[in-house]
């Protein structure tokens, strides 16, 4: 049985995870200087919404419906491995966000072995203690799994027009629903 619980999980707020975005020259989709925004390539973002997902997503995230979280999970620990950080969230990161978060740590500490995963047992918050959860990437450093706060409603609310950091946003969904 794994050691790893919900008091482990960390979460990120959606400034600091919006900071993570940086400018890169790809014209497909760029902003007023001709750069695209886009996640850095150790950043992974994963959106376990379900039929919710309509109405706008976190430009750059992979969509994985918590209802395919049974079978999809070892297959994200394995595209995921090189990743330094990885951001789960669900519409407001109460259920399915955490969940799936806890689920992929878990297939995590299944797959790669207990001595890859390391558990403070403490509730922590981005940048407060020191509780890391995950496996060493090349440089040294854990993989940090996080969990969006407020998932994608408070973030739609912030960011959702916004452009250069949400995709497929429709403000009809959001603006009589939060």
């Amino acid at each position: 049985m794994s050691s790893i619980t919900l008091a482990d999980l960390e979460y990120i707020s959606r400034e600091t995870l919006a900071q993570k975005f940086s400018s890169s020259s790809n014209p497909s989709s760029s902003n007023n200087n001709g750069a695209e925004t886009t996640l850095p390539s150790d950043t992974a973002v994963v959106d376990v919404r379900d039929s919710d997902h309509i109405g706008g997503h976190i430009r750059g995230s992979t969509w994985v419906p918590s209802s395919t979280l049974d079978f999809k999970t070892p297959e994200l620990v394995r595209e995921l491995k090189g990743k330094k950080v990885v951001v789960f969230h669900c519409a407001l990161s109460q259920q399915r966000g955490p969940s799936a978060a806890l689920r992929y740590l878990r297939e995590k500490e299944r797959l790669e072995g207990a001595a890859g995963v390391v558990s403070k047992g403490e509730v922590k918050e981005e940048g407060v203690g020191k509780g890391e959860v995950g496996e060493k990437i090349a440089d040294g450093e854990k993989q940090r799994v996080y969990v969006l706060k407020g998932g994608f409603t408070e973030w739609q609310e912030k960011y959702g027009e916004d452009a250069k950091l949400t995709e497929g946003y429709q403000k009809d969904i959001w603006e009589f629903g939060s």
